[in-house]
């Protein structure tokens, strides 16, 4: 009964996700633009360095990487921070506290139909592109199984890490800065910017104790290693797992604690 309710948040996201097709095809069109940046400026990269293969990446490897992680974050994206932030600066979130459903679980399902959506509008296509352009440089096997499985740990720890963000609202009742802030940051330890094999080693060693690895560096690295030892692939996902539980606890904790400081001042 309690899934059926989330599922009625997941198909009244993407009716309202297929209601903004301009806003669709206006990302794509940026994402195209911000591809095209990549690729001349590590083609750049690459024949400034005097190599083909640049820490163990060949410039081939990078690019497909790149885009790969570029489709993820326009897939996994949510804007929870600017819908929570919205909410508490106007006052709406009285409103959304009063609901019969938990706020943490009702915000996560009120965007799970963006992410049905996004997937097959942006990842799927990207990935389909990729995979038929490099004439089988994406391994297609049970590499797949583990990337999934992978994918749906990093959408929510990734969501956990933007609830947490969400709730500082309650104290600064401005989120624009903070936000900014952990995009930089997420983005660029995650290696969803630059692959983690290129960062200085004491830095590549502090980001493999870090969440952010998990959410884009972790499925890619599944999904472009046709066959991964079961080792490494354990460790992988045991790190993934470990992390979504552990920030699932805080964000909400964390969200308790905070709702004893919240004042309105919409209406």
């Amino acid at each position: 009964m309690k899934l059926k309710k989330y599922l009625t948040l997941t198909k009244a996201g993407i009716m309202e996700a297929l209601q903004f097709r301009l806003g669709t095809f206006v990302m794509a069109l940026g994402n195209l633009l911000y591809l095209i940046v990549v690729y001349y400026l590590w083609k750049a990269i690459y024949a400034s360095s005097g190599s083909d293969t640049v820490n163990g990446m060949t410039f081939f490897d990078t690019l497909i990487y790149l885009v790969l992680a570029t489709a993820l974050f326009n897939f996994m994206e949510m804007y929870t921070v600017w819908d929570m932030g919205r909410s508490i600066q106007s006052g709406k979130i009285v409103l959304e506290l009063l609901k019969p459903m938990q706020y943490h679980s009702y915000l996560f399902w009120s965007f799970s139909g963006r992410f049905v959506t996004n997937f097959f509008l942006t990842f799927l296509p990207t990935f389909i592109v990729v995979a038929f352009v490099t004439h089988g440089a994406i391994p297609i096997g049970i590499n797949l199984l583990f990337f999934v499985i992978s994918v749906i740990m990093a959408i929510a720890l990734n969501y956990s890490i933007d609830f947490i963000v969400g709730t500082i609202c309650i104290y600064t009742e401005s989120i624009w800065g903070i936000n900014i802030m952990k995009q930089v940051i997420v983005l660029l330890l995650s290696g969803a910017t630059i692959p983690l094999a290129f960062f200085p080693e004491p830095l590549r060693t502090i980001t493999h104790y870090l969440p952010f690895q998990s959410i884009y560096n972790a499925p890619l690295s599944i999904l472009l290693n046709g066959s991964p030892r079961p080792g490494e692939l354990a460790v992988t996902l045991g790190t993934q797992f470990l992390w979504c539980i552990g920030m699932m606890v805080l964000s909400k904790l964390f969200w308790k604690v905070s709702l004893r400081q919240i004042t309105v001042n919409g209406g």
